[in-house]
């Protein structure tokens, strides 16, 4: 329509230049007609005004160029221009467009929304299990320390008669030093070892690196004393030997010659298993509180962990020189749940914990504690129950019954691996998991060159970047935390 107008008028203005010359009668009667033959093409395009509008209107919405007729229309006449009504309807087009693309655009989020939750019910579904026994068995075990009680029922349930607790640690000593701490000048540590009775390897690369008495006495300026600490073979072996080479009188023989080398085993009566490994705690704690009460610290450490000697020696002397007191220091768990799920090797039945919570305890692969916090936790165990086979736990358990907290440090490994790099093992205290590298990370961790990259402003600042990247990685769990990196 709007063309038909443009066209019209511009056929007016000719015949009216053509009247100039033609004369201006002719002229009259030719614009007159050309006047009336437009007014004809106006009328009749209203009548289709409907129809169009109807036919074309929904193009027209989807269409922006709509916005191209006011400069159009801008040039008519006044009695040519469209009425009020055209530009109402103008109007309600572009409101029409406007939230035809507001809608396209919705959909659109919506679209990323609905391919988002799938994603997200997808990793729900295939790590439910995963997310139960971690998320919400936390949940849980949160709400029973902090709203329930505080583990007063839990310290009173252990308790138990003396008499029966002394069962749990009355077994006979088959290898013993009673005179291993006998220093004049005091023992700073005394490091238990906790090792099955196979892994003379594993106990033969510790001797050489990081347990090294005469190394840390030579270089370091300290006294520490080593002791591994065992149980019997398991008689379920047929062959109980020790190396693969069918010794005559197995394991427990090779342990006799192994003990006469060294001179640092400790072994009682009952078997070496993991279900026993609180009666290895116990043996632990009696051990030092009868033959080495004058240690200063206690470290109880497994034999495939990695221990920065020069690290832990400043750091205790550090301690020792502040006359610290309840001091007992690792990777700390709090608030965690029991293991309900049965293929665990860590699984606690309810009817031997039926609590949803654990005491705080460290992580047992390496932890160091004072000689008061050792003197609390052997008279706790004295009238506690030990039949609890997770020997972390129990330790927690002792701890809780003497009012005595574990501390935080964010360089004692939990039971992960701490990451390969110079920057780490300026600050390494332990790392779990070494059994093949021990000799490689030793000579690594000690080297001089850690010191060299690490020391001044622009080392610190690098070590900082570089531990971020190391640490700071979603999913990385048991080893150093995040902070770790600005610490």
């Amino acid at each position: 329509m709007e063309n038909n107008i443009q066209r019209c008028t511009r056929l007016e203005f000719v015949r009216e230049e053509e009247t100039e010359h033609r004369g201006r009668n002719s002229s009259e009667h030719k614009s007159t007609g050309a006047s009336y033959d437009c007014s004809n093409r106006i009328h009749s395009s209203n009548w289709d005004n409907s129809l169009q509008r109807a036919m074309f209107g929904t193009l027209e919405m989807l269409n922006e160029s709509a916005t191209t007729m006011k400069p159009a229309v801008s040039f008519l006449p006044p009695a040519l221009q469209p009425d009020r009504g055209t530009n109402q309807l103008k109007g309600s087009r572009d409101k029409f467009s406007r939230m035809f693309v507001n809608f396209r655009r919705f959909r659109k989020c919506q679209c990323v929304q609905l391919v988002m939750t799938c994603l997200v019910l997808s990793v729900v579904m295939v790590c439910w299990e995963r997310l139960d026994s971690g998320s919400v068995s936390y949940i849980k075990s949160y709400s029973f320390r902090h709203l329930i009680n505080h583990y007063a029922s839990i310290n009173k349930s252990f308790t138990i008669p003396r008499q029966e607790a002394h069962a749990f640690s009355n077994y006979r000593y088959l290898l013993n030093h009673p005179f291993k701490c006998s220093e004049d000048g005091g023992v700073l540590l005394l490091l238990l070892v906790k090792s099955s009775p196979e892994n003379f390897e594993r106990r033969q690369a510790i001797r050489s690196t990081w347990g090294n008495e005469t190394y840390i006495r030579q270089a370091l300026g300290a006294t520490v004393k080593v002791v591994f600490v065992l149980g019997l073979p398991k008689p379920q072996n047929p062959d109980n030997t020790l190396r693969g080479g069918g010794g005559a009188g197995g394991v427990q023989d090779d342990l006799v010659r192994e003990d006469g080398w060294h001179g640092d085993l400790v072994q009682q009566d009952f078997v070496d298993t993991f279900h026993n490994l609180t009666l290895k705690l116990l043996l632990q704690f009696r051990w030092a509180h009868t033959f080495c009460p004058h240690a200063r610290f206690l470290m109880t450490a497994d034999d495939d962990i990695f221990v920065h000697m020069p690290n832990v020696v400043s750091y205790l002397k550090d301690r020792d020189s502040k006359g610290v007191s309840d001091f007992w220091v690792g990777r700390v768990h709090r608030g965690a749940p029991p293991i309900r799920r049965k293929e665990s090797k860590y699984y606690v039945s309810p009817e031997m914990y039926p609590w949803a919570s654990y005491p705080d305890y460290t992580a047992g692969a390496g932890y160091v504690f004072s000689r008061d916090v050792a003197d609390k936790i052997y008279q706790a165990s004295l009238t506690l129950n030990a039949s609890l086979y997770i020997d972390d736990v129990f330790m927690g358990i002792c701890a809780s019954a003497m009012g005595v907290s574990p501390q935080e440090h964010v360089y004692f490994s939990g039971e992960g691996k701490a990451p390969y790099h110079t920057c780490i093992f300026a600050e390494m205290m332990t790392s779990h998991g070494h059994v093949d590298d021990i000799y490689q990370l030793w000579n690594a961790a000690t080297s001089p060159e850690v010191k060299q990259v690490t020391s001044g402003l622009l080392g610190r600042l690098y070590c900082t970047a570089v531990k971020l990247s190391l640490l700071c990685r979603p999913y990385y769990f048991n080893t150093y935390p995040c902070k770790a990196a600005f610490m």
